[in-house]
């Protein structure tokens, strides 16, 4: 049905704009066909590489990671029901990608609702960066325990759950979150054991949760567009926070106090300090 009213809007503007003596060229449609549901085993074994350089790029679908791969550096399933989704896998000593497969369409693409593509991953708990590149899909990831030096995430219009379970059993460099029109939610990300942390979302919900273990000083700086933006902090860490926004609302627990220009929660151990750049939207600082 909606793609019936897609048509006949552009058959309406064809219309209207021939009448003022305009001529617009209409897209191709292009109707990709679903096939029998296949699943199959993706498996990629360790090779004795000291840190492994490892890309993950997915399209749309279901994206699911844990830890759990012991003799291999990632083992799990794939299912998909067009052939050309099938995923694709490169290894050059310690750069490996996975992606999903070749899939061209010529014209404006008109998929099946019944579209099946699904990750299930399980990643080992060898010394690796991690760069996630996906598309409008699903993300459902648990990282914890891993030994990750560096995470990098890139996505669209996504739906994600993203926790650390267990600490990262390294220092983990930097982690990077860049997304779009979304629905992010992050848990336990002191978990993850990173120096710096940069998230940088467009129009969504984005809740970010600061709990874990903090072994020392980390800082992370968060940029939203139009949002809906929840901070999570510990209710007894040194808490440092700087909010750069004339048109967001925003509200604080009463732990915190205005010094200058921050906002500071006196607490024990390191100090966790959060530069906060919200466009429009709601941001709310709570404690846990």
């Amino acid at each position: 049905m909606k793609q019936r009213l897609i048509l006949l809007a552009f058959l309406v503007l064809a219309i209207v704009t021939m009448s003022c003596g305009v001529t617009i060229n209409l897209p191709e449609f292009a109707d990709v066909k679903t096939g029998p549901t296949v699943s199959e085993s993706v498996r990629v074994p360790l090779n004795g590489e000291d840190v492994y350089d490892l890309k993950l790029e997915f399209g749309a679908g279901e994206l699911t990671l844990s830890p759990g791969a012991s003799d291999a550096l990632v083992e799990g399933t794939a299912t998909y029901n067009i052939e050309d989704l099938r995923p694709d896998i490169t290894i050059d000593d310690e750069n490996v990608r996975i992606s999903t497969g070749d899939l061209e369409i010529s014209g404006v693409p008109i998929i099946s609702e019944n579209l099946v593509n699904e990750w299930d991953l399980e990643l080992a708990p060898v010394a690796m960066r991690l760069r996630i590149t996906a598309g409008a899909y699903d993300g459902e990831y648990d990282l914890g325990g891993l030994a990750l030096e560096s995470l990098h995430i890139s996505d669209g219009a996504a739906n994600v759950d993203l926790t650390f379970s267990e600490p990262n059993t390294v220092v983990m460099d930097t982690f990077r979150y860049d997304t779009g029109a979304s629905d992010v939610s992050m848990y336990n990300l002191l978990n993850a054991n990173f120096e710096e942390m940069i998230f940088n979302g467009g129009a969504g919900d984005y809740n970010l949760e600061f709990l874990g273990l903090m072994t020392d000083d980390v800082d992370v700086r968060i940029e939203t567009g139009l949002s809906d933006l929840t901070v999570t902090v510990p209710e007894d860490a040194n808490v440092s926070i700087q909010i750069d926004s004339s048109l967001a609302d925003f509200s604080l627990p009463g732990s915190f106090e205005r010094e200058g220009g921050d906002y500071v929660q006196d607490g024990t151990g390191p100090t966790l300090t959060i530069h906060i750049d919200v466009g429009v939207g709601d941001l709310t600082i709570r404690t846990d």
